[in-house]
């Protein structure tokens, strides 16, 4: 059965320096987060057994995924598979925002930090 969730009954949870993610929904097979990278802020090189596609829709990562290193912006989208080491910076001056998939879903034991 479907459901809804509002914005409002959303929280921000901090998980690495001035990187910031919402979950904003998820199902029993997947799950999706909304994230904001602040100028200069980073997540650290990590991975997880889940299979991940992100979109940027505003401001530039800098991104590695398995050592390649990739310039994304808004438009931009990147495919983990799982188990991938990768990691960002935003190298620029203001806030980046895009969202992660994820699947299975991701459970907050799972996030770094």
């Amino acid at each position: 059965m479907g459901n809804v969730v509002n914005d409002s009954d959303l929280s921000e949870q901090t998980i690495s320096d001035g990187f910031h993610v919402t979950r904003i929904g998820q199902n029993d097979l997947m799950s999706i987060q909304r994230w904001v990278c602040d100028p200069g802020g980073s997540f650290p090189e990590h991975s997880h057994p889940h299979q991940q596609i992100g979109y940027v829709y505003k401001g530039e990562m800098h991104v590695s995924i398995e050592g390649e290193q990739y310039v994304l912006g808004p438009g931009d989208t990147y495919l983990v598979d799982g188990n991938e080491v990768h990691a960002g910076t935003n190298e620029g001056d203001e806030p980046a925002e895009g969202v992660d998939i994820f699947s299975p879903p991701l459970k907050d034991s799972d996030w770094i930090g």
